[in-house]
């Protein structure tokens, strides 16, 4: 039994050590709270916890003053609402005391509501249920009222203010101003400032029950006494009244001191601003160490200390202290004017190669009426939906496409932007930050009143219209989309147009980084060993070209690890990777057209004549067609194309293997819809159709 016992105790000593310190103190301090409000409680412990109350609300309020920022003092919601629950304890302990011995006298509640009966409001009772009136009035009034309004202002601020705040760090880390570790912490610090004032919206409450709670507790008290008082202990009537009256009001003086003092660390600490300084030089930089308002003050004291029948001494006292204060930071300036060096005009420094500044690969240039739509704060959506533009694009394309530049230009239009591929302006285009662009997308029932124009992406009839007419616009077929998507689809065009461009010897090796990852072997055999790295560029740009995605790299690597000892022709290495890609290039055709892959795809095919022709020219070495028959080529395969998107069909090009190449590059920029497919590219499942022979 001996053993089983010391094993007990060195259990129960053990759990004590794994009991973690620093967290006790929260769950004590609400157990002693608890007690407060059962256990009887002598009145000299009674003087002691109204001494800490007030001493924690001294040092609460003070803690306020000196903190830098509201965010670092992020426990004060908490620290709130355990000095409330101290207060209500202390009020419902005074109380029990109170009504068990306030016939003894008025020393029975202890020295400290003794003494805030007799000093502070004279022993008049009367006197201190106006004075705790008027306290409980200021409190609950003035500082409660407007510190609990700022907070809910504040916190309906802050939470509106959130998804912007969170798309400006996006665009800042998108535009390569912060690192993820920045941007990790900035959306922190957001969410900590959001929690921190939603709590203290919620917290403000607590201040404005306790000073109502004061106000039941003072009658109830009194109320309540003189029963006891005279009912129980058969005083007279002014005797008990004139005993519980002053103890009760003193109890809630006692109590009513430190919730003000927290009412007031309330209201200073959310209207203070979010950003980093100390409040007391704040204050006095603002206010009294501005020299002109100073002499404008000592200016009215003194006419009013001149006056007759006006209290001169005291207004002139005031006027004169103010004039010399004014006079003091005006000589002080002066000093600090004078002793600051004035610098030495910098001597020319010699041109370096840090002067040199690569061109940024997409940049945008926006008037000065845009700039809304590209700053984040003033609600602008540009930045989020470049994001997106890029996040969706670098899927599709298989790489991923470079930032986007944002400069303002005053030279545009004010609502006109430029886009820039390296520094060479590409396209232009003007829209309406106040309207929104109706597009008519083949089909519409009616005109639209508002400024006519076109889509700068893709050449659309739009109208300009007024927010409000959005509703009216699309029951008539129209689409409608804001100046920000308009901006943006016009980027995302000209990136997949130029795509190839964007794709550099960097962009080229951080591909084969990643494929090594998976697949190290392959990437080692590949480059440099059968490919030097710019041959393996200039045939990713090449299928990018011809709009042909990079997301199967480890099908390409494969295919040109394969091609490589027979050919270092970046065009035949890319015929040969399109021709291992044939049933992903089909598929995305049949995918955009809405065709299903089972359904027969619609081709136009060449004449025989004009095949022959074509391939008697390549036989030949000759790279250029002539003229007549290049003219005559363009508009039978343009016809051709417009005939296919009436029918909705796709318009694609079915030609060998050895004119695809010329063909394409032919078609590329004159009849952008045309797909030009090699015999080879095609799947042996995939049915065909044919349309028409092109030439014939």
């Amino acid at each position: 039994m001996q053993a089983n016992g010391n094993d007990l105790l060195t259990r129960f000593a053990n759990f004590g050590k794994a009991i973690p310190r620093d967290g006790l103190a929260a769950p004590l301090f609400l157990l002693a709270v608890l007690g407060m409000m059962i256990v009887p409680l002598a009145p000299s412990v009674l003087d002691v916890l109204f001494t800490f109350n007030i001493a924690l609300s001294l040092v609460v309020l003070l803690a306020v003053m000196y903190v830098m920022r509201p965010l670092e003092f992020s426990a004060f919601p908490t620290v709130l609402l355990l000095a409330t629950l101290l207060r209500l304890a202390l009020n419902v302990a005074s109380a029990r005391v109170i009504l068990m011995h306030g016939h003894e006298g008025e020393a029975s509640a202890g020295k400290v509501i003794e003494a805030f009966g007799h000093f502070v409001i004279g022993g008049n009772y009367a006197v201190g249920f106006i004075v705790f009136i008027i306290l409980t009035i200021i409190n609950f009034m003035v500082v409660t009222k407007g510190a609990e309004r700022v907070s809910e202002v504040g916190a309906r601020f802050v939470l509106d203010a959130m998804p912007g705040r969170q798309m400006a760090i996006d665009a800042d880390l998108n535009a390569g101003l912060l690192t993820r570790e920045e941007a990790k912490a900035r959306r922190e610090e957001v969410r900590s400032e959001a929690d921190f004032y939603g709590s203290m919206d919620g917290a403000s409450k607590f201040i404005r029950g306790d000073a109502m709670a004061g106000i039941l507790i003072l009658a109830i008290n009194i109320i309540g006494g003189l029963i006891v008082g005279v009912a129980q202990h058969n005083l007279p009537f002014d005797e008990a009244l004139k005993n519980y009256t002053l103890l009760t009001i003193g109890d809630g003086l006692v109590a009513q001191v430190p919730s003000l003092l927290m009412s007031t660390a309330v209201a200073m600490l959310v209207t203070r601003t979010s950003r980093s300084s100390d409040m007391s030089q704040q204050v006095l930089s603002q206010i009294f160490m501005q020299p002109r308002v100073l002499i404008v003050a000592a200016a009215v004291l003194m006419l009013i200390g001149v006056i007759p029948g006006m209290p001169n001494l005291v207004f002139l006292t005031l006027a004169a202290v103010c004039g010399g204060g004014a006079y003091l930071l005006t000589q002080r300036s002066h000093k600090q004017a004078a002793a600051v060096p004035v610098p030495a005009p910098p001597a020319p420094q010699e041109l370096s190669w840090e002067d040199v500044r690569p061109e940024d690969p997409l940049g945008l240039e926006v008037g000065y009426r845009l700039i809304p739509l590209v700053d984040a704060k003033q609600g602008g959506e540009l930045m989020a939906r470049i994001k997106g533009v890029r996040k969706k694009l670098t899927q599709e394309l298989g790489f991923l496409v470079a930032p986007v530049h944002i400069r303002d230009n005053l030279e545009l239009m004010p609502g006109g932007y430029r886009l820039l591929l390296a520094g060479v302006p590409l396209a232009q285009g003007q829209v309406y930050p106040d309207r929104e662009m109706a597009l008519n997308p083949g089909r519409v029932f009616g005109p639209l009143d508002g400024i006519r124009g076109h889509d700068p992406a893709f050449g659309m009839e739009a109208y300009w219209i007024e927010p409000g007419q959005r509703a009216h616009a699309q029951t008539l077929g129209y689409t409608v989309v804001d100046s920000a998507t308009v901006i943006a689809t016009h980027l995302s065009q000209l990136i997949k147009t130029h795509a190839q461009e964007l794709l550099g010897f960097d962009e080229a090796q951080q591909l084969l980084n990643g494929l090594a990852k998976s697949s190290p072997r392959l990437v080692e055999d590949l480059v440099p060993k059968t490919l030097t790295l710019a041959i393996f560029t200039r045939v990713l740009q090449s299928l990018l070209a011809e709009k042909v995605p990079l997301r199967n790299l480890k099908l390409i690597a494969e295919v040109l690890a394969e091609a490589a000892p027979k050919s270092q022709d970046p065009v035949v290495l890319a015929g040969t990777v399109r021709a291992a890609l044939g049933r992903q290039i089909v598929q995305e055709i049949q995918q955009a057209s809405g065709i299903g892959q089972d359904m027969e795809l619609p081709v136009l095919t060449l004449a025989p004549g004009l095949e022959r022709v074509l391939q008697d020219s390549l036989s030949n070495g000759a790279a250029v067609l002539e003229p007549g028959l290049a003219e005559r080529m363009h508009t039978a395969l343009a016809n051709a194309t417009a005939q296919q998107e009436a029918r909705g069909e796709p318009a694609v090009l079915l030609v060998p293997a050895p004119l695809r190449p010329m063909l394409a590059k032919f078609t590329r920029q004159t009849v952008a819809a045309l797909h030009v497919l090699g015999f080879n590219e095609v799947p042996d499942s995939q049915k065909l159709r044919l349309v028409s022979a092109v030439g014939a």
